[in-house]
C-alpha cells in the first residue's frame, strides 16, 4: 500500500480539459497508473498558477474541486474520497482513496471564509505558500524572507481548531519556524534534505529536526533537482539517499512520499509516473526491512492524520 501526499494532476486537468484521467498523457497520476501501482491513498492538491489574475484564482480553487469529484471520485467506482484516518481505514480491497490538499493561500487571499469554504468541501492539507510572498506569509524564494503575518496565525490557528495539516513546503525559513511553535499539526508533504542538495526548497537539518520533534512529517519528493546538484538525471538510489538522511536525523517514523507528480516536467529515472512506483518499492525492499517500508510507503503519513 502507498500513500502519496501530493501530485499535481487537478492543475493539469484544469488546464486541459481535454485529458483523460483515465490513462491519459502527459499525466504522471491517472487512474489505471494508480491501480497497477498499489496506491492506497493519493492526494491530490489545489495549485492555482501564479498567471492566474487574483480575482480569479478562489474560482479556478472551486473549479479543480469540482475537477477532483466529478472527473475522479465520481467518475471512478473504486475511488472513494477520503479526508480522515477512519475514511481510509473503511477502505475495501480494491480501493483507492483521494484525499484533497491545497498547495498555497493565494487562492483565499486575505479571507477565512474562503479558507473555511474549502475545508468544508474537504481539503484535509493546507500550504501555506507557494514560493513567493502572500497574505499569509513568504515563500522560498522571497529575498524578504518574513514569517507568518497576523492573518497566516489566523489561518494557523483555524488549521488547528479544524485538525487539518499545516504544510510548511514552499514556505520561508522564517515562516516556518512560525509555523514550529504554533501549528499542531505540521508536515511537509513535498521537501528534500538541504544538506544533500542545497536548494532553497530543501530543508536544512535543523528544520527536519525540529519536525521530527513535533511528530510531523516529511515527504521525500521526486524533483530531480531538490535530489541532486549533479548534472546527470536524478535517480532512485537519489532517492533513498535523502530518506536515510531523515531517518538519520531520527525520523525513521516520520517519513513518507509526496512524489510531486504533474508538478514537474523533469522526472528520475525509472520513476517516470505513478505506475513506476513499484521500481521504488523493491528497492525499498531491498534496503529496508518490511515492516520499515511498510511505513515510509503508507503507515507513518496513515498514523500522523489528526484524529
Amino acid at each position: 500500500m502507498i500513500f502519496d501526499v501530493h501530485c499535481d494532476a487537478l492543475m493539469k486537468l484544469w488546464q486541459d480539459r481535454s485529458l483523460s484521467f483515465h490513462d491519459g498523457a502527459p499525466l504522471h497520476v491517472t487512474f489505471s497508473g494508480m491501480a497497477e501501482a498499489g496506491i492506497k491513498v493519493q492526494c491530490f492538491a489545489i495549485y492555482v498558477p501564479e498567471t492566474v489574475p487574483e480575482e480569479a484564482r478562489f474560482t479556478a480553487a472551486l473549479e479543480m474541486v469540482d475537477i477532483f469529484f466529478a472527473r475522479i471520485v465520481e467518475a471512478f467506482p473504486s475511488v472513494k474520497f477520503v479526508r480522515t484516518k477512519q475514511d481510509i481505514a473503511a477502505l475495501k480491497e480494491g480501493e483507492i482513496g483521494a484525499m484533497l490538499t491545497l498547495e498555497g493561500c493565494d487562492a483565499i487571499g486575505a479571507n477565512l471564509v474562503k479558507l473555511k469554504t474549502l475545508l468544508r468541501l474537504g481539503v484535509a492539507s493546507v500550504g501555506l505558500t507557494w514560493n513567493f510572498p502572500n497574505a499569509v506569509a513568504d515563500g522560498a524564494w522571497e529575498k524578504r524572507g518574513a514569517g507568518l503575518t497576523a492573518f497566516g496565525r489566523q489561518v494557523v490557528e483555524l488549521l488547528n481548531e479544524t485538525k487539518r495539516w499545516v504544510d510548511v513546503s514552499h514556505l520561508s525559513e522564517r515562516a516556518f519556524w512560525d509555523v514550529i511553535e504554533t501549528a499542531c499539526f505540521p508536515i511537509a508533504s513535498h521537501s528534500n534534505a538541504h544538506r544533500l542538495c542545497p536548494h532553497p526548497r530543501n530543508l536544512t537539518d535543523e528544520q527536519l529536526k525540529a519536525l521530527i520533534e513535533k511528530d510531523g512529517m516529511i515527504g521525500i519528493n521526486f524533483v530531480p533537482y531538490f535530489l541532486t546538484k549533479d548534472k546527470r538525471r536524478a535517480t532512485i538510489a537519489d532517492v533513498l539517499r535523502h530518506l536515510d538522511h531523515v531517518c538519520a536525523l531520527g525520523g525513521e517514523n516520520n517519513v513518507g512520499f509526496g512524489s510531486d507528480f504533474d508538478g514537474i516536467t523533469e522526472t528520475v529515472s525509472g520513476l517516470e509516473t505513478v505506475k513506476q512506483y513499484d521500481q521504488l518499492v523493491n528497492e525499498l525492499y531491498k534496503h529496508y526491512s518490511a515492516e520499515q517500508a511498510s511505513r515510509f510507503l503508507f503507515g507513518n503519513f496513515y498514523a500522523h492524520l489528526p484524529e
